[in-house]
């Protein structure tokens, strides 16, 4: 597996760049891939039928210049920025059998990262499909999401880890669906962040994959497929 950390100046390259992988990874053109990135603002992002009435406080957002932008995969809205953590995991559903069904592949992946957090002291674990709680509070440090092609998968998650954590309230409505174990808890009350440096989680994260190849740059062929993504998916900021 390839370990590739690159992160943008803007959030919607963030957002697309893993688009790319996912595609060239389909086309053969690229190996399984674990990416970690952060972005230096502030933004918005739905999931794929999020809808945006439902979930933020558009006005303020659009007053405070926080973007808001629509991710291919499931999953719910988040508030991105600087301290939390994203990783994302390109994987080959032949090699990995417990990624046919999508149960079976979030308990896969989500184990591994609870696994890499419990080396660095931070007791968690997996509830159902796709969250990431602290064991003793059950509140929620990572939330995660899918995109599935027919031979792999494309898997977003997030840490948090020194996320301003007042905003997501400030800027995300209630969610009108949320899991039981939430218990209509606000969103103060329900999201938490681990106390750990950044480049450990990464480290432990990597560890738990097996890497044979380190890239912090784009190749050609990437920078040229995400720079046209770009002008196709002009519609992924709302």
């Amino acid at each position: 597996m390839r370990l590739k950390t690159v992160s943008f100046s803007t959030p919607k390259e963030n957002i697309l760049f893993d688009d790319v992988l996912l595609e060239f990874a389909e086309q053969q053109k690229a190996p399984e891939t674990l990416r970690f990135w952060e972005s230096n603002q502030l933004f918005v992002v739905l999931g794929k039928t999020s809808k945006i009435e439902d979930d933020v406080f558009v006005e303020l957002a659009r007053k405070d210049n926080v973007s808001i932008l629509r991710r291919s995969s499931g999953g719910g809205t988040v508030l991105q920025g600087q301290g939390c953590l994203n990783f994302s995991l390109i994987l080959s559903k032949n090699y990995h059998p417990d990624l046919q069904t999508i149960r079976r592949s979030y308990q896969f992946i989500l184990r591994k990262i609870v696994v890499a957090l419990g080396s660095l002291g931070v007791l968690a674990e997996w509830r159902s499909i796709s969250d990431i709680v602290l064991k003793n509070t059950d509140q929620k440090i990572s939330g995660n999401a899918q995109k599935r092609a027919k031979n792999f998968i494309l898997h977003h998650g997030t840490i948090l880890y020194d996320f301003n954590l007042s905003l997501i309230e400030k800027y995300l409505k209630m969610p009108k669906v949320y899991p039981d174990y939430r218990a209509n808890r606000s969103h103060a009350d329900f999201v938490s962040s681990v106390q750990i440096r950044c480049d450990d989680i990464q480290r432990a994260i990597a560890e738990q994959f097996s890497i044979s190849l380190k890239e912090e740059d784009l190749s050609v062929d990437e920078e040229y497929h995400l720079k046209e993504l770009c002008k196709k998916r002009l519609e992924c900021i709302l």
